[in-house]
């Protein structure tokens, strides 16, 4: 059974809380030293900050918090699993921010200093973090305290988008700063071979353009019209043709030797909105992607919507208001769109939206 909004009981008196894999075009969140399934429950993990997590996780801690929120009890626990999220916790600290001390990254996160000073090697000997030297303008008389700061240049990280009408690629550093992309028209009736070969081919010119390496790439991500399943297989996707059922996440692996996370487009553009775009300081947040097949993506106190069965934001499928008709009406009518969304509705919703 689940309690607490997918918390599932692992062991009597200890809670855990399933997280999200798949936040695509936000990728510098997925820059952790662990990973876990989607959560199955309406409402996707509330999304960290830095210093948010004060006292996440600690060997003996009676409760877990983040954001203000009860996230369970975690007792004792994995000591392994203890120290990856610790790990993670004071590299979403460090991450897009100036170098810190590890006072200041303790203080922050609500960790002892031994801990953070023991994830912060750990985070070192993985090449995400390093020690460098204070301004000369700030230093101070005696011994200076050592200053740690986030090596966006560490790696890279992989977008791909893929529509209708074209695939696209975009690579960036590990804070996200783009260092280039690419796109490629393609025919509206391609299937998915095809689509997917020239998503292939785009990637291939980009590479060679920014001279990244796949080796350097620390994650792929891809927003994908459709439902998408944790493993990255469209569930249910009209939007492009033999999409549904298609293993998606799976193809795409057999490119990379990093993760590559699917994502459904709409809930990917909320959470890169909600990161760094129109939406950043706003918990609730709808972002509405207006095409052939138009998707919603929302986020409500912070946290991904998915609703159940992960179709929340599948408005393309839902009816238009006055446009039902009965079967006898539509066979008797020549030369009408059969698509719901016909020329006039979409002119009327311009219009409105205008005014």
């Amino acid at each position: 059974g689940t309690d607490r909004a997918g918390a599932v009981p692992r062991q009597p008196g200890r809670w855990f809380r399933t997280r999200d894999a798949a936040m695509v075009r936000t990728l510098p969140r997925l820059v952790r030293t662990f990973s876990s399934p989607r959560s199955q429950a309406p409402y996707g993990p509330r999304l960290p900050r830095p210093g948010a997590a004060r006292g996440l996780v600690r060997s003996g801690h009676t409760g877990c918090e983040l954001e203000g929120r009860d996230v369970g009890r975690l007792t004792g626990g994995d000591p392994s699993l203890l120290r990856r999220i610790n790990s993670a916790v004071v590299l979403d600290t460090l991450r897009g921010g100036q170098p810190r001390t590890l006072t200041e990254v303790a203080r922050l996160t609500g960790l002892s200093r031994p801990t953070v000073e023991g994830a912060v090697d750990d985070l070192a000997a993985a090449g995400l973090v390093v020690e460098t030297a204070a301004d000369a303008g700030t230093r101070k008389q005696g011994r200076p305290a050592r200053l740690y700061r986030f090596r966006a240049e560490a790696g890279h990280l992989l977008g791909l988008e893929i529509g209708p009408h074209r695939v696209a690629a975009t690579v960036s550093d590990l804070e996200g700063r783009e260092l280039g992309s690419a796109a490629r028209e393609v025919e509206e009736s391609a299937g998915a071979d095809d689509r997917i070969e020239r998503l292939r081919l785009t990637v291939g010119e980009l590479l060679r353009h920014t001279g990244v390496g796949r080796d350097s790439l620390r994650a792929v991500g891809v927003g994908s019209p459709g439902i998408v399943e944790a493993d990255g297989t469209i569930r249910l996707g009209t939007a492009l043709p033999e999409w549904t059922g298609l293993r998606l996440g799976e193809r795409l692996r057999r490119s990379f030797r990093c993760p590559v996370l699917v994502e459904n487009d709409a809930n990917a553009a909320a959470l890169a909105e909600h990161w760094q775009g129109a939406a950043r300081g706003s918990d609730d947040v709808v972002v509405v992607l207006a095409g052939l097949s138009p998707g919603a993506g929302s986020l409500i106190g912070g946290r991904l919507h998915r609703g159940f069965g992960g179709a929340a934001g599948e408005i393309g499928a839902l009816h238009l208001l006055g446009q039902e008709e009965t079967p006898e009406t539509l066979l008797s009518t020549t030369g009408r769109p059969l698509h719901p969304l016909d020329e006039r509705a979409v002119t009327e919703v311009f219009a409105l939206a205008r005014d």
